[in-house]
């Protein structure tokens, strides 16, 4: 067939192409955008956010930023995310060079003889070159969807990011809640050593006996086992912490949990933000987007393939005898192939396409219902040990004065050690309570951030 009459035929062929081959993606409607937020306050709802903040922002720790930029360097994830962004470029880079005709040089030489006359010599020197037309959308869609995959890559990459500097910095506030239970048990432990020498003088004046003195030293054994748990704790955690950052465990340079200070009030903007903010959710759209133009892809395979090609070369054999010098040769040709014996196969092909991109909408809609979740979720979280922590340092207030009051009495009146006793081991419990709620706190910031798509910047 000649390639002159194929491009003529190719607008009259272009007329019965329809069938969404070169539609492009379009978000679905009817999304569940305007109701994700559950019970959030108007005033928290702002054109802002709180995922505005740069993570350097947001936390202020000196050394937790350092912490930070050492596991975004080192981190095993985060380098096999960005090593999956440079294959998903390399692919991209492979459709776009589709379009392009492919060119191969073809030199021949050969050496012959018949019936013992003098050899003769032949060669050829020359190149060929062939070019598919997308008249029907096929390596256009294959581009579409390298495109997609290539920014749901990056979009993966950035979500591996923002999950990383959530953890590096919830695992960090751990260490910093530890060390504060640790001095809080360590001084319990101490108060506990001095009780015991009271008690022993008590004894030895006749105001106590041999069960008082005893209650009072095993209370000090135990707050000393709960020292060595606690360091025990401490250490395991700084073990995985160094493992998080792709370092060889060492001892974690940290600052104190009575130091951090973070925003007062929140902002969780709007929920449609959601779309765009959050890698995870903006990588499930860009999935659905790479199942759109697959099933295009499918589309375009119950038509025609348009190949042009040609080929030019020096050669001094013409076919019917051996020349020289040579001269050129020029051959053009196309084709058109048009597929009868498969159609089974691509109509199930079709079937799988228009599947999986049901499949891809149905996850990125839950991705997106997922992520309005953990907002409100977040939000309760921070909301809850705010006001804990309110109650607790009453708490703690209260108990302090208890602890000082039993203890004079015991030393000079008639209370029973048994008061002191449970006096301070209430207020321990009480202190370490704060410090839990004292890290949800925080651990609820961290989340909210992370939900409302922060950390990328």
């Amino acid at each position: 067939m000649d390639y002159k009459r194929i491009i003529i035929f190719l607008p009259a062929l272009l007329l019965f192409s329809g069938c969404g081959i070169y539609t492009n993606y379009h978000r679905p409607e009817s999304l569940p955008v305007d109701s994700l937020y559950r019970d959030v306050p108007e005033a928290m709802q702002d054109t802002s956010s709180l995922a505005d903040l740069s993570w350097r922002e947001l936390f202020t720790d000196s050394l937790l930023v350092k912490w930070i930029e050492v596991g975004l360097e080192k981190n095993s994830d985060i380098q096999t995310a960005r090593l999956l962004t440079e294959e998903a470029q390399a692919s991209l880079q492979a459709s776009r060079l589709a379009f392009l005709p492919s060119v191969s040089l073809t030199p021949q030489g050969s050496l012959g003889s018949f019936g013992g006359a003098k050899p003769s010599k032949t060669y050829s020197l020359g190149g060929t070159a062939e070019w598919e037309i997308d008249a029907f959308g096929g390596l256009r869609n294959a581009k579409k969807g390298s495109r997609a995959a290539l920014e749901a890559s990056r979009a993966y990459e950035q979500a591996v990011q923002t999950q990383l500097v959530a953890t590096i910095a919830e695992t960090y506030y751990s260490l910093l809640a530890l060390d504060r239970k640790l001095a809080i048990t360590r001084e319990t432990a101490r108060k506990w050593g001095e009780n015991v020498r009271a008690m022993k003088a008590l004894k030895r004046a006749g105001e106590r006996d041999d069960a008082a003195v005893a209650q009072a030293e095993a209370s000090r054994l135990e707050a000393e086992s709960s020292v060595l748990s606690l360091e025990r704790q401490l250490h395991e955690l700084e073990n995985s912490f160094s493992t998080l950052l792709g370092i060889v465990p060492t001892e974690i340079e940290r600052g104190r949990l009575l130091e951090l200070s973070f925003p007062e009030e929140l902002s969780v903007g709007v929920p449609v933000q959601l779309l765009g903010r959050r890698p995870d959710v903006r990588q499930a759209e860009w999935q659905l987007a790479e199942a759109f133009y697959a099933t295009n892809k499918a589309r375009s395979s119950f038509y025609p393939q348009i190949t042009l090609s040609g080929s030019a070369g020096w050669t001094n054999s013409s076919g019917t005898g051996i020349v020289n010098p040579g001269d050129w040769l020029l051959n053009a040709v196309g084709s058109l192939v048009q597929p009868l014996f498969n159609r089974g196969r691509n109509v199930a092909n079709l079937k799988i396409a228009k599947a999986q991109q049901q499949e891809a909408l149905v996850a990125f809609r839950q991705k997106l219902l997922d992520a309005g979740a953990e907002v409100n979720n977040a939000l309760t979280q921070w909301q809850t040990a705010r006001k804990s922590l309110e109650l607790d340092s009453r708490k703690v207030e209260t108990l302090e004065t208890a602890v000082r009051s039993t203890q004079l009495l015991m030393e000079h009146g008639n209370t029973n050690y048994l008061e002191v006793l449970t006096a301070q081991q209430t207020l321990l419990q009480a202190q370490l309570t704060e410090v839990s709620d004292k890290y949800e706190e925080i651990q609820g910031v961290i989340s909210l951030y992370h939900a409302l798509g922060g950390g990328i910047k």
